[in-house]
């Protein structure tokens, strides 16, 4: 279903929403730490990342997720603030990736402690890569900064090595 008849049948079926007084309503529209590290768009950059040839180990996921954000949005560039080190983005990590795990989108070798994508978690992020929305665009945009960040570490030990 999409957002447009989702809307249409929920007027057509007179849904009434009540909301408590007590309830503290947001005053202003911008996008704070608190929106942007929600556990849904952290899951779907996990999928993302677990999708391609470079899988992420999973000791090293808050701080790949800090630094695609940190890459792809522009709130973060030049800021004092190293993303990277957040606790908080951190621990909302490790509960994306444990909804991801009981929801079997994807599962942790053991082995080579590396996040894999199962059948199912494929299909769910393949079907949002492929719509046309602001979504799939910053997700596109998640992933070639993922790309990027595991090349630059390839070149980063082939310096190493020579």
């Amino acid at each position: 279903m999409d957002l447009n008849n989702f809307f249409n049948e929920i007027r057509n079926a007179n849904v009434i929403v009540s909301i408590d007084s007590d309830t503290k309503l947001l005053s202003n529209n911008k996008l704070s730490n608190e929106a942007l590290f929600q556990i849904p768009f952290i899951s779907m950059v996990l999928l993302v990342m677990s999708k391609g040839n470079s899988k992420p180990l999973v000791q090293e996921l808050g701080q790949i997720v800090g630094e695609c954000f940190y890459r792809t949005f522009v709130a973060f560039k030049g800021s004092e603030q190293h993303i990277g080190w957040s606790a908080n983005l951190r621990m909302r990590t490790i509960k994306a990736l444990q909804f991801l795990e009981e929801a079997g989108l994807v599962k942790v070798d053991n082995r080579k402690s590396r996040l894999q994508i199962t059948p199912l978690g494929k299909k769910v992020i393949e079907s949002t890569l492929s719509d046309e929305n602001d979504l799939s665009s910053n997700l596109k945009y998640v992933e070639r900064n993922y790309r990027n960040i595991c090349k630059e570490k390839n070149m980063d030990m082939r310096l190493e090595w020579n």
